[in-house]
């Protein structure tokens, strides 16, 4: 399938530069709009960097804690998640808040990715010889706020040198690297699950080398002209709370894709151990079915996100793809309860990954279009949204935990899934600056 033609009204420049809207009368710009180079970038960016944080969640580190004591393999895994959740909280919105303030010739987003990705490469390189679940835990969350200091600027790009009318594509470049990455590093950290120092090492080199490609392809800069207001740490972290009743958009935002991601991560982030739990699979079984289960709905996935994309900017409509998405993903969590089984993991597999594929590129430009201040704080504000992405992920250990242990096993994990994503939706009805 290929890329929907430029929008007319987005004129090419001579350099080959997308058109964006002008900055104030006066006021240098703030980021260059996008080349033709760029799409492609996004893709292969995101792609490695989901890639590091598929095979690094779905694969060696709960592999690693298993073999460090597999009777409270659930626990240590709990604890290592919720430590590092309280202090990844507010890394996106703090990186996204520095780096619209950044003002460089390198420019305001590729000096944080590029710190981002050598400080969790670096940690990434000692993780694999650790025995310790202190240091384990230490060492993880310092690549998580890493890696989400590479993660905030990037995602900010979109709104920073698209506009509106082209945000559906360069979100479907995103949605479709996130789920080539998750597959691909799925497949990776499976195929050296038995050497797993060897694993977070690939994937931090990885991560080094496509960021500096990134940066250096894309050139970015920012006037030291460009307009930024006077620092102060009263108004910083007043920054980080907008208010819900004046803007409404952002808050059903935020609560929408909060409840969608918990609702999905229950079930994705305890995958390996559903498998040796509830299917009754031994580890090397449960490592070689997790890549099963990536592979197969790989390419229907793909093609839902690129649709997704492309058809929503055709329509000019965001807020149907995620009602569909909805639909589709509870049918798709659905099948392991009906069928106890690998057929009913792989029904599952397939039916939920075209709903996410159809929910997450419409998601990513539905954000950028309820932004309180869309320019000057987008980083910030894109980073508070994405505190509504990290925030379930890292509960989600914690609260399958709870159900496994209090509410009947592990099949409870699907209903407490369906739940969630049908409120997703219901919270998804009340935007109303964005179709």
């Amino acid at each position: 399938m290929s890329l929907p033609p430029l929008d007319p009204a987005a004129e090419l420049a001579p350099t080959g530069t997308i058109a964006t809207a002008p900055p104030s009368p006066g006021e240098p710009a703030a980021s260059p709009p996008a080349t033709r180079r760029l799409l492609p970038s996004l893709l292969i960016s995101s792609l490695t960097l989901f890639a590091t944080y598929g095979g690094l969640i779905a694969i060696l580190l709960p592999s690693q804690i298993l073999l460090l004591d597999e009777s409270r393999k659930e626990s240590n895994l709990f604890i290592v998640t919720t430590v590092s959740f309280v202090f990844t909280l507010f890394a996106q919105p703090i990186a996204g808040a520095v780096s619209d303030r950044t003002r460089s010739r390198f420019g305001r987003r590729a000096p944080w990715m590029v710190l981002g990705a050598l400080v969790g490469a670096i940690f990434l390189f000692g993780l694999g010889s650790l025995t310790d679940i202190l240091w384990i835990t230490v060492f993880w969350t310092i690549i998580q706020v890493a890696l989400n200091f590479l993660q905030a600027p990037l995602t900010t790009i979109t709104a920073d040198r698209f506009p509106r009318s082209r945000r559906g594509g360069a979100s479907a470049m995103i949605g479709l690297g996130t789920q080539l990455g998750m597959t691909l590093g799925v497949m990776l950290a499976a195929a050296l699950g038995g050497e797993i120092g060897i694993g977070y090492s690939t994937f931090g080199v990885a991560v080094v080398v496509v960021t500096v490609l990134f940066v250096l392809v894309n050139r970015d800069w920012s006037s030291t002209h460009a307009r930024v207001a006077a620092f102060s740490w009263a108004a910083f972290f007043r920054g980080f709370w907008i208010n819900p009743r004046r803007h409404p958009d952002f808050a059903w935002a935020f609560a929408a894709r909060f409840l969608l991601i918990l609702g999905y991560f229950v079930v994705a982030s305890y995958q390996l151990y559903l498998l040796t739990d509830y299917i009754g699979m031994s580890l090397g079984e449960a490592q070689a079915a997790t890549l099963t289960l990536t592979l197969i709905p790989l390419v229907p996935t793909l093609i839902a996100i690129l649709l997704s994309g492309w058809w929503s900017d055709r329509i000019g409509r965001r807020k149907v793809f995620i009602y569909a998405a909805s639909v589709v993903m509870v049918i798709g969590l659905a099948m392991p309860i009906v069928m106890p089984n690998m057929t009913g993991m792989i029904a599952m597999s397939v039916i939920n990954g075209i709903g996410f594929g159809l929910y997450m590129s419409v998601d990513a430009a539905l954000m950028t279009e309820v932004l309180p201040s869309e320019g000057t704080d987008a980083g910030k504000d894109l980073g508070i949204l994405n505190v509504a992405t990290n925030i379930p992920q890292a509960m989600s250990a914690g609260i399958a935990l709870l159900i496994i242990s209090s509410l009947g096993g592990y099949a409870m994990l699907f209903v407490f899934a369906i739940v969630f994503v049908i409120l997703a939706a219901v919270a998804t009805a009340p935007i109303k600056g964005v179709r």
